[in-house]
């Protein structure tokens, strides 16, 4: 989903020279006027061996890679469906092989019915707090048949409906380690259109946008940690899925442009062959190439509805999910993507005319070139043939190969929203973490990684980035989510989504786990260890199904690094920083023969130490402390080599921590 949050600009470190560190066994005492010494620090919870000591697992190694007997379940489908435009219904035939791969035999399997979302009786209308804007009251899936089986062989299957999810009983035992069964289904759904989430339609200048998602029954993960993942769909809580191949056919009026997940098949039977003459143009340019303009579009709402239909066939291989958007409405532009490997992908982006702009969905295209660009260099190399933005009622929502952003959206705010969204493909598209209950593997991960993107983009066009609430421009991330960790009542980031309200949602999810990544890459790690780390983390676990453990224990193992202290105050705890400047003292009274520093950590989190001090005469010492400084107590002194008398003592003065009181960061005589 939407919301990215960025740094401010971070000033790099002087190069600092520790000549001495100095433990103190008991609290010093601070001169009169300085800083009272008290705290609540306890070490042996910050540094607390029983962290993440449980032992690994054949399927899960200590190192956080997978095991040696690491294993998941395979879904594929094939789904023809036909879009009725004047009833806006969706109707499909699905048919899902889903194969089982687990060391246990499945008397019965579960499958996500998402469109149940918008019944009127649904759980989530039913936990939507008063005043709250409600999406617009549908059916739900109507499900017409549901059987097991391949052809004669198909029987109607004994089901069991409640809310988003369906069981469906075996005739069969399926057998582990390799049994497939079949499953056939067919389905309706109306597609909403007031207060739609994350998919819906929406009416335009020249026709009707709809954008599809969760648009057919999807099969539910049976994994190696809790077996079936049946956590229903109630709106916060986004999607956990099993990896296929997907082949699907879309029925639609003939003049539609449809766009999807993976690669169009039969461009021959669907496109003009000037389209796809623009089409193969696009393929080798590094411009964006108008496949179809605003010209066309409103010719073609100018004229006659076409009585005709066309199908339109899309395949995605080694996927999650698909996604599609249709109308007649569409202005289409594409270019080229040039991928580390050498390879290419066709970066694509549809739109309606009123979006169109230089400075608005005019640009998109090359905003969803760049992001492909910059994330397969970053992290890990973008897989599919093609990523197409939508511009339509959705105000930015991923999936797989496509995502969805508001068509109103433009400058900073569109570059923002498509980055942030094609960076999804990654977390959890590639990487395909649970989100229902550990959202910020997704939003965190993808937020922290959108800042090195905006830095990159032009140079930094739209740098640094922005976070609404948390971080107007001209904000410091790191001091204005000071008021979160002062807020008894915010869950900590390891708390399923959909127990997180509203309102701690985006600080919790997004803008928290990124700014901790981003001090762990440039306070604690260093980019040189933490980039290796993440992008081993990626390869590890691309088209598998991580969990937070194996995140943590792969960076510690990459990184060579216990940073068990990091991920429990920062993820697992609600914990706030506090770090001051307890006093200064100088060697038998002489600053020629150097300056005792006493440093205290007043709260219960632990971070490295950034001292700086200035000389009369404008000499800066800078020092950098390792977090190991608090792991006995919550004292700390260092002397510095001075020759002059010092004009002040400053704590994190780059201000890149979010401390809870910067006022007593500093000293001066």
């Amino acid at each position: 989903m939407t919301y990215a949050w960025t740094r401010a600009g971070r000033t790099a470190a002087a190069i600092a020279i520790l000549l001495a560190a100095v433990p103190v066994a008991a609290r010093a005492q601070a001169r009169a006027g300085d800083t009272p010494v008290r705290s609540t620090y306890d070490p042996r919870a910050v540094f607390d061996p029983t962290f993440r000591s449980a032992p690994g697992t054949e399927t899960r190694a200590p190192s956080g890679a997978p095991g040696h007997a690491y294993w998941q379940n395979r879904a594929d489908y094939r789904i023809e469906a036909r879009l009725d435009t004047e009833r806006h219904v969706v109707s499909g035939h699905e048919r899902i092989t889903y194969t089982n791969e687990s060391p246990d035999t499945l008397r019965f399997v579960w499958l996500q019915l998402d469109q149940n979302l918008f019944r009127a009786d649904s759980r989530a209308r039913a936990l939507s707090p008063p005043g709250a804007p409600l999406p617009e009251v549908t059916d739900g899936f109507v499900l017409s048949a549901v059987r097991v089986g391949a052809g004669a062989a198909a029987a109607d299957a004994e089901t069991d409906v409640e809310d988003t999810r369906m069981k469906v009983a075996l005739p069969k035992p399926l057998p582990p380690r390799g049994g497939t069964v079949v499953l056939q289904i067919d389905y309706s759904f109306t597609v909403p259109e007031e207060n739609p989430v994350r998919m819906g339609r929406m009416e335009s200048q020249n026709g009707t946008i709809y954008e599809l998602a969760q648009w057919y029954p999807r099969m539910a993960v049976y994994d190696d940690v809790r077996g079936w993942n049946t956590l229903p769909y109630v709106g916060s809580g986004e999607f956990y899925l099993d990896y296929g191949d997907f082949d699907y056919m879309l029925d639609v009026p003939a003049d539609l442009v449809v766009v999807g997940s993976g690669e169009l098949v039969n461009p021959a039977e669907v496109l003009s062959a000037e389209e796809r003459r623009r089409l193969d143009l696009a393929r080798n340019s590094d411009t964006t190439v108008v496949i179809r303009g605003s010209d066309e579009v409103r010719a073609a709402a100018a004229a006659a509805p076409s009585s005709g239909r066309k199908t339109w066939h899309f395949v995605m291989h080694d996927t999650r999910d698909v996604s599609w958007a249709a109308s007649r409405a569409f202005v289409w532009d594409a270019a080229r993507a040039d991928l580390p490997s050498g390879k290419k992908a066709l970066a694509m982006s549809v739109y309606p005319v009123e979006s169109a702009g230089k400075d608005a969905w005019s640009r998109s295209t090359e905003y969803v070139k760049a992001s492909l660009e910059i994330f397969s260099r970053q992290w890990f190399e973008y897989p599919w043939p093609v990523a197409v933005n939508v511009a339509g009622p959705e105000g930015g929502m991923e999936y797989p190969g496509i995502v969805f952003c508001h068509w109103q959206a433009r400058g900073a705010d569109l570059w923002s929203v498509t980055a942030h969204e094609i960076g999804h493909d990654w977390f959890p598209m590639i990487v395909g973490s649970d989100e229902r209950r550990h959202a910020w593997m997704d939003e965190g991960f993808n937020t922290f990684i959108d800042i090195y993107a905006s830095d990159e983009f032009h140079g930094g066009e739209y740098a640094p980035k922005r976070d609404g609430e948390y971080a107007p421009e001209g904000g410091n991330p790191a001091r204005e989510i000071v008021p979160l960790f002062q807020d008894p009542a915010a869950p900590p980031i390891e708390t399923p989504a959909d127990a997180i309200s509203e309102h701690y949602r985006h600080p919790v999810s997004y803008y928290k786990p990124a700014l901790g990544l981003v001090i762990l890459r440039e306070d604690v790690l260093g980019p040189e260890r933490f980039d290796p780390a993440f992008r081993a983390y990626v390869r590890r676990w691309a088209y598998r199904h991580p969990r937070p453990e194996d995140f943590y224990a792969t960076m510690d193992d990459v990184a060579g690094e216990d940073l068990g202290w990091f991920w429990k105050e920062w993820f697992e705890e609600t914990w706030a920083l506090d770090q001051a400047v307890a006093g200064v003292e100088y060697v038998d009274g002489d600053p020629a023969k150097g300056a005792r520093v006493t440093l205290v950590n007043r709260r219960r989190m632990a971070l490295p130490a950034h001292v700086r001090a200035v000389e009369q005469g404008g000499r800066t010492i800078d020092v950098t402390l390792p977090v190991g400084i608090w792991m006995q107590g919550d004292t700390w002194t260092i002397q510095l080599e001075t020759t002059k008398p010092l004009t002040s003592v400053t704590l994190d003065p780059d201000e890149r921590l979010p401390d809870v009181e910067p006022g007593n960061n500093a000293w001066r005589p």
